[in-house]
């Protein structure tokens, strides 16, 4: 299954969902993150043997990993420029970070080291931060900011999921 598949079925049930009357609004919740990579392999390394995550399903285009409640994925750039139906010349990236909250602050250095030795460079190395947290920013191979924060104001369930208390 490829992703315009995978977002076709996903498209198609929630339209029956709608059609039938059960939903009204759009649930507060990410179901996908996508990102325009411009080697595949290269950030499959970066993120597989790098950081140690394991895809569910990839080819030759995208790499699914399954994320918490969510699904991450990598989509070469110019495939995923397609499938917006932009000119990849012009496809642009938004301003955007990525976080990966832990739940002590003695886990921010060791991951933002293991990223830095995966490839990433760091952006910001890790520090107290005004809001009372410690955290620090790493880009991976194409450039995709990520934020590793402790935040002692969040609670972080076992599965990962994140609660704003």
């Amino acid at each position: 299954m490829n992703r315009r598949e995978f977002l076709a079925n996903v498209a198609a049930a929630t339209f029956f969902t709608f059609a039938l009357g059960e939903s009204k609004t759009m649930e507060q919740r990410i179901s996908l993150v996508t990102l325009g990579v411009k080697d595949l392999g290269a950030s499959k390394r970066f993120y597989s043997d790098g950081l140690g995550w394991k895809p569910v399903f990839e080819n030759e285009e995208i790499i699914f990993f399954q994320s918490g409640g969510m699904v991450f994925a990598l989509f070469l750039r110019d495939k995923l420029a397609e499938d917006f139906q932009v000119d990849p010349a012009t496809f642009g990236r938004a301003a955007v970070a990525l976080a990966y909250n832990v739940r002590a602050k003695n886990e921010v250095d060791p991951l933002i080291n293991k990223a830095a030795a995966a490839g990433a460079t760091i952006l910001k190395p890790a520090r107290e931060a005004s809001w009372g947290g410690y955290s620090g920013y790493f880009a991976d191979p194409d450039g995709f900011a990520w934020e590793v924060a402790w935040n002692p104001g969040w609670r972080l369930a076992p599965d990962g999921s994140v609660e704003v208390r």
